[in-house]
């Protein structure tokens, strides 16, 4: 699974696929792909639900790893 952010292209929307994931993926420019869209309800619920029962860590490590699994250099 790979989480993208949409942003504003005219008057249309794009989506941005992060160079890492597209390089692990081998995609390239103006090449065709299927993808599936799902809309991301809540991040923020999420983040909190990923860090249940887990090891202490500090709040830097989780939003580390939080911008990693969002794919947000």
């Amino acid at each position: 699974m790979l989480i993208c952010k949409t942003r504003k292209w005219g008057s249309s929307l794009g989506i941005i696929v992060p160079k890492k994931a597209a390089e692990r993926l081998h995609l390239y420019e103006n090449q065709e792909v299927i993808i599936e869209i799902q809309p991301k309800d809540n991040v923020l619920k999420d983040l909190f639900g990923y860090a249940k029962g887990r090891i202490r860590r500090n709040t830097d490590e989780i939003i580390a790893d939080a911008r990693k699994e969002l794919g947000v250099d």
